[in-house]
């Protein structure tokens, strides 16, 4: 893991520049050392982002490879539906055109009732 360098020679020699005492900016700068050592561990290196960013892509696949196969059924299913209602849709059409022929059936027996009554 890469660690920016902190000078704390350099940082302790400004402060004593800017009147701090000598006491004082040594400790600031030892502090300041230590917080950047342990904040510094916690950043991710290049390493750990290429780790996460496969690990993303693996998960990336399998969820597109689920939505393959999701998609496949659905497409399944409505085929399915599409065949049940074109079946229901030819048995109603069927019923419709046989309940027509009745009417029509009726319709022209009673015009001929109609026609030998006013004959």
């Amino acid at each position: 893991m890469a660690i920016a360098l902190f000078d704390t020679l350099k940082f302790a020699k400004r402060l004593k520049e800017a009147g701090v005492s000598s006491a004082h900016a040594e400790a600031e700068a030892e502090v300041l050392s230590e917080i950047f050592a342990v904040n510094f561990q916690e950043l991710p290196t290049k390493q750990d982002l290429q780790a996460v960013k496969e690990e993303l892509q693996h998960e990336i696949k399998g969820v597109r490879e689920e939505l393959r196969v999701e998609i496949k059924d659905l497409r399944k299913d409505i085929s399915g539906f599409r065949t049940e209602v074109d079946s229901k849709l030819e048995k109603l059409e069927l019923r419709l055109t046989i309940k027509l022929t009745f009417i029509m059936a009726a319709l022209l027996g009673a015009a001929a009732a109609l026609s030998k009554f006013f004959s």
